[in-house]
């Protein structure tokens, strides 16, 4: 029973956020409808769906078990958590395996009784190294070891981060970077360290473009910077992106009628519109009124998390939440950016909407966990009355 807290003084039905819960179920099941759309005319349609619909369930029951733990338990096993993830990552490297088109090798295959069962263990990474960030944060802001524990987050940040970007896959490494920072910006690290650490970063700049980019990454970026630069690549992916929002105007299409995103990619339809490019979907189908919806949901969603953030009982709790809130952040600005051309092609999904399993069950072990901080953070507020 160590990972459950005591239920003294807790009264989880009335402290359950379910403002939260509710309007991430809510753009998950819009996701399942934009994804059933999105798939019409694909081959390998009905396994889309069953394992997003299975992954939904999974990550719903996931999240409802997580919210019940006391997220301060989490500190007890977080090493042995993050040695799993180093392991599983380390295996990618030999077994794994992925797509051509995506230019990385990031999953595994499990064999259960006949089924191949696949998933991205950076997916699970990402929460894992949240959390071990949060435990080192903490102490280093409570003044203990701060030397010692400030080499320990940079090493095993780091060889997380190095193992990711071995497989290649540098759009979620950006991720575990925006979450760090974030991180560290909310636990009083002075600016002008941050600044000095940006620094750094913007120094590697010209190493990583020559020594680590391959030739489509580079192709990507420069296709932001030029368009036009790669007509029959990263440009063509962008022009139809375009074209498919644009077409949608005020209302949309509708579902199952979208030109662009119901045509296959080989004659002239949006590619990879199940994942990376799914906003093209809902632009094209549901107009900019559908688009509006979905974004002010997201928004609400952000907004909501943060709130929670701010107001947690304990640092690490308010650790956890930003981290885990920044990650789905950026991956929601990110996807929708790319595909309106503001923003660069990384290849992550959407949150709670793209097809992919790891993605859908490791969002919502994180809402599982901001909800855990949630419940809690009312116990402290009221705990004259309880």
């Amino acid at each position: 029973m160590y990972f459950v807290e005591k239920i003294k003084g807790i009264n989880y039905v009335r402290q359950f956020d379910y403002s939260l819960f509710i309007s991430v179920v809510v753009l998950s099941i819009a996701g399942l409808i934009v994804l059933n759309s999105a798939t019409l005319t694909m081959s390998g349609r009905e396994s889309i769906m069953k394992t997003q619909i299975l992954s939904l369930i999974i990550g719903v029951i996931a999240s409802l078990v997580i919210s019940f733990l006391d997220y301060n338990s989490f500190k007890s096993v977080a090493l042995l958590m993050y040695l799993a993830s180093v392991g599983l990552l380390m295996l990618v490297l030999f077994i794994g395996y992925g797509y051509k088109e995506v230019g990385s090798k990031s999953w595994l295959i499990i064999h259960v009784k006949g089924y191949n069962i696949s998933f991205q263990p950076a997916e699970l990474s990402k929460i894992t190294m949240v959390i071990l960030i949060s435990c080192f944060l903490e102490r280093i802001k409570e003044k203990q070891d701060v030397g010692k524990n400030i080499i320990k987050l940079i090493v095993f940040f780091l060889l997380v981060a190095g193992l990711i970007l071995k497989q290649p896959d540098y759009g979620m490494a950006i991720v575990f970077f925006v979450a760090l920072f974030i991180m560290i910006y909310i636990s009083g690290v002075k600016y002008k360290h941050l600044f000095i650490a940006a620094g750094a970063l913007l120094f590697t700049t010209p190493f990583i473009w020559f020594f680590a980019l391959n030739e489509d990454r580079k192709k990507r970026i420069l296709e932001f910077i030029s368009p036009g630069y790669d007509p029959g690549g990263a440009s063509y992916q962008l022009e139809r992106a375009q074209i498919a929002i644009g077409s949608g105007r005020i209302y949309g299409s509708g579902l199952y009628k979208g030109i662009q995103t119901q045509t296959p990619p080989h004659v002239g339809g949006v590619p990879v519109r199940e994942s990376d490019m799914i906003f093209t979907v809902i632009g094209e189908e549901l107009g900019f009124i559908g688009s509006v919806l979905i974004i002010a949901l997201i928004l609400f969603i952000i907004i909501r998390c943060f709130y929670i953030a701010i107001n947690s009982r304990d640092i690490f709790g308010a650790l956890l939440v930003t981290g885990l809130t920044g990650m789905m952040a950026y991956q929601f600005l990110q996807n929708i950016g790319m595909c309106v051309r503001l923003l660069p092609v990384t290849g992550l999904p959407l949150p709670f909407v793209s097809a992919g399993g790891s993605a859908m069950i490791t969002n919502y072990i994180s809402i599982g966990i901001i909800l855990s901080v949630s419940i809690r953070r009312k116990r402290t507020m009221f705990s004259s009355q309880q």
